[in-house]
């Protein structure tokens, strides 16, 4: 089961930009609960709340209980507007899910054992192509991370999704057949090195 967190917030009586506007002169966040078949929900939420958890892991794929004035609601948040100078949160999203919902989420993909990699070690690039992967799954069951380990790997080694253990009830929502999800390539020296010798005698005196 996933880590529900629960966040106390209030109903708001009115929606709409003036609304917005007049709980943000309040010093409060405003948002919505939407979802599952139900009416939405306009609510304020604590900024410093809702900073604290924006700045721990996964906050785009945890559950929350809001409590809507003794009133749980089950969701996970879906989007945070921010201002475009402060980088403060100024509307939050939040989608209900139920133990039946599936989901879309994105989940981050980290890479551990990089001192464990021959091909690291020797001074090779970690190339990341997919930093996070889209996937469908059911609400209990969203993982907080894709892990993806770099032990034994050499340079010249590919990484495919096929290489990702995804958990049971977890699916990968992808648009090509395997994708490559990072690379370990040559040392950029090298590279340069490989390429000036292709070259001739020509290029490496000029």
């Amino acid at each position: 089961m996933s880590e529900v967190t629960t966040i106390d917030v209030a109903a708001r009586d009115r929606a709409g930009k003036g609304a917005a506007r007049a709980i943000r002169r309040q010093g409060l966040v405003p948002g919505v609960i939407y979802g599952n078949k139900q009416p939405p929900v306009a609510i304020s939420v604590n900024p410093r709340r809702l900073w604290a958890e924006m700045n721990r892991p996964g906050f785009l794929t945890r559950l929350f209980s809001l409590s809507v004035n003794g009133k749980a609601e089950q969701v996970l948040c879906r989007d945070v507007q921010r201002h475009p100078v402060s980088d403060q949160p100024v509307h939050v999203d939040f989608l209900r899910v139920s133990a039946e919902s599936k989901v879309h989420v994105h989940v981050p993909v980290h890479f551990i054992n990089q001192e464990k990699s021959p091909g690291l070690k020797r001074g090779g690039v970690l190339n990341v192509v997919l930093h996070e992967l889209e996937v469908i799954a059911s609400v209990d069951s969203i993982p907080s991370a894709l892990t993806v380990d770099l032990t034994g790997l050499e340079i010249g080694t590919s990484i495919h999704l096929s290489s990702l253990a995804l958990p049971a009830n977890v699916t990968a929502v992808v648009h090509e057949k395997n994708p490559t999800v990072a690379t370990i390539a040559a040392p950029t020296v090298a590279q340069a090195a490989d390429a000036t010798a292709a070259a001739g005698p020509e290029a490496a005196s000029s």
